[in-house]
């Protein structure tokens, strides 16, 4: 079991924040197959602070979910503060920061993996925060900017020392963005540096993997992202369903989450995507993915989802 501040969590296994991918539906289907808690898309500090329509529609929630982290990103203390109190009044159950994105427009503004390279910003933003708010905040990291300035352990210590109730460490540099592999030690390090919970990320693509990292580096819980994308189940002892009909519910339970809380028609193409990523190594994918992008709207592509079954039940 992982405990953060006052909260317990049943699975040490967690939903890491995805861009573009971890919104309500996919949030929701994670925690049913045994997320422990998981964690918004990036929500900008600048979007909150001038109510931006599309920032705003991204803090839907629902008492289901709970527990629930929303993150935040952004390089100016002020504009963080202001924005992580009005952030505390959707009532997640914690905030998190980030630290660690690698993308370009975040860090050409000094957020994300930048804020690696400026730890007195950083911590002027994680001070501020915890002195505005009740609610347990975490923080998100890499290794450090390069191979030659890893500074994990550094900033893990100062960001304790700030107030934070956890850390989350993705085992690569700034500069490698997602490219090689994680690098273990980083993980441990961070582990031996502080005494709050430390939650390894990275390279983590089964449930096995992740009790493994915990093993390895001695982190109290794992963050898992790309590796949880058309494979909820990743979170389970039982893993991916070995039947394609077991598949097939899993991407249709999906399906319905996007139908019942987000506007399915108008986003199309990102459903499209989001279904194809469950069939991709199967057999018969390419003509699968092929029939998905054919379908002209939500109400076609239940067709498709539906004949799938068929197909599936023919080739098993």
């Amino acid at each position: 079991m992982l405990h953060i501040a006052h909260l317990s969590f049943a699975s040490p296994l967690i939903l890491a924040p995805l861009a573009g991918y971890t919104d309500l539906p996919f949030r929701l289907l994670c925690r049913r197959y045994g997320a422990g808690y998981c964690v918004s898309e990036m929500i900008s500090c600048h979007g909150l602070v001038y109510q931006q329509k599309k920032t705003l529609e991204m803090l839907q929630s629902v008492d289901q979910e709970k527990p629930v982290s929303f993150q935040l990103f952004g390089a100016d203390p002020a504009v963080m503060a202001d924005a992580a109190e009005i952030l505390a009044s959707y009532k997640p159950d914690m905030i998190d920061v980030n630290m660690g994105c690698p993308v370009k427009k975040v860090t050409k503004n000094g957020a994300g993996a930048a804020l690696m390279t400026t730890p007195d910003i950083a911590e002027h933003i994680l001070t501020q925060i915890c002195a505005r708010i009740s609610l347990p905040v975490t923080v998100k990291i890499r290794a450090g900017k390069d191979s030659t300035h890893i500074n994990c352990a550094e900033f893990a210590k100062m960001a304790q020392c700030s107030g934070v109730s956890a850390i989350a460490i993705h085992g690569r540099t700034w500069a490698q963005g997602f490219s090689g592999t994680i690098d273990k030690n980083t993980l441990s390090a961070v582990k031996k540096a502080v005494t709050i919970p430390v939650i390894g990320n990275g390279d983590v693509h089964s449930f096995r993997q992740a009790h493994e990292l915990m093993t390895e580096t001695g982190c109290d819980g794992v963050m898992i992202g790309r590796g949880a994308l058309g494979n909820p189940w990743v979170f389970s002892r039982g893993g991916r369903p070995s039947t394609l009909d077991g598949i097939l519910s899993g991407a249709v339970a999906h399906l319905q989450l996007i139908e019942q809380y987000l506007p399915a028609d108008k986003l199309l193409g990102y459903v499209k995507s989001q279904m194809c990523s469950y069939f991709k190594g199967l057999p018969g994918s390419s003509r699968m993915r092929k029939e998905i992008f054919s379908a002209e709207n939500i109400v076609a592509l239940k067709c498709t989802m539906a004949a799938f079954e068929k197909f599936f039940n023919t080739t098993e």
